[in-house]
């Protein structure tokens, strides 16, 4: 059951940052929960998706949708994935598709974070007890690597390397039909879809979005791609391909199914960033899974 609460902004509240104000008004809940319920659209201004940081401004209508906690399991739990590299700092994952990354109201066992806190002696503490090292996250259905923290100081320099865009993310993606374009970059507003809040679309009030692309192989209904993130935003590189009206082969939300596919054909294959202890650039790469080649390979006989 949730239960949703309408505010309107008081001249003591203008100005204030929107998460400030919905802690002051529940003190009973830290601002980081509040921005969590922002950033998953739970929060709205004048009915638009905002950032927690946003400024209020007179008579303004704040609508605050708050769902019932559900038990949610953080044990060790024995899953299955590849630790690409792992030292006192970091631990790299190369996440197989299918894998959630951590527990949610639908997928309360056999996460990612189960399986590090079985594998893992150490996880910084910054995102609580969910969400444990994860300073970033791939899709369900989406492959490839992402790096965990062992540590908060380890943590805090990741994110601020995201924040800042010196966080370098490269994906390989096999879109329906070709781009007309060999490379280029794609610059909209990103924000949940009105008619289906569990999907982003490129709305006007959204956030900054910024994806590179560039064309590695084309065939004779498909094209090889790969992305690169200038930003960070929720099912960002799908949305975008969505957008250029070549939608990423199997993708079930943003385009169609294809039966011999259990997901979008999306590959972090790529990820680069300076070392929190050393201070020197570190990179990783892990070729696409199985599937993924194989669906390369048919479509490179059928051209």
């Amino acid at each position: 059951m949730e239960k949703v609460e309408i505010f309107n902004v008081e001249k003591e509240d203008v100005g204030k940052r929107l998460d400030v104000f919905l802690q002051e008004k529940f003190p009973s809940f830290s601002r980081s929960y509040f921005k969590n319920l922002i950033d998953s659209g739970d929060v709205l201004v004048d009915e638009k998706d905002v950032k927690s940081g946003e400024k209020l401004k007179m008579g303004k209508s704040v609508k605050v949708r708050f769902k019932e906690p559900e038990k949610i399991s953080t044990e060790a739990e024995d899953v299955d994935f590849e630790i690409v590299y792992e030292d006192d700092d970091i631990v790299v994952i190369n996440k197989p598709q299918g894998l959630v990354v951590h527990p949610c109201s639908s997928t309360r066992h056999g996460t990612l974070v189960n399986g590090l806190l079985y594998r893992v002696k150490n996880l910084s503490g910054i995102n609580g007890k969910l969400r444990p090292g994860i300073v970033h996250r791939l899709d369900k259905e989406t492959s490839g690597l992402l790096v965990v923290a062992k540590n908060d100081k380890t943590h805090i320099s990741l994110a601020e390397q995201i924040k800042n865009k010196t966080c370098k993310r490269n994906y390989l993606a096999i879109l329906e039909g070709n781009l007309k374009d060999d490379e280029g970059e794609i610059e909209t507003k990103i924000g949940r879809d009105k008619k289906d809040r569990k999907k982003m679309a490129v709305i006007e009030n959204g956030r900054v979005a910024i994806t590179n692309y560039k064309v590695l192989e084309r065939f004779k209904n498909a094209c090889l791609v790969e992305f690169s993130l200038k930003t960070g935003r929720t099912h960002q590189i799908r949305v975008h391909a969505k957008f250029l009206n070549h939608p990423i082969i199997g993708d079930k939300v943003y385009g169609k199914e294809v039966k011999c596919l259990n997901g979008q054909l999306l590959h972090a294959y790529k990820l680069t960033f300076m070392h929190p202890s050393t201070h020197k650039e570190v990179s990783f790469e892990v070729k696409p899974p199985k599937y993924f080649e194989e669906y390369l390979e048919k479509l490179r006989r059928e051209r």
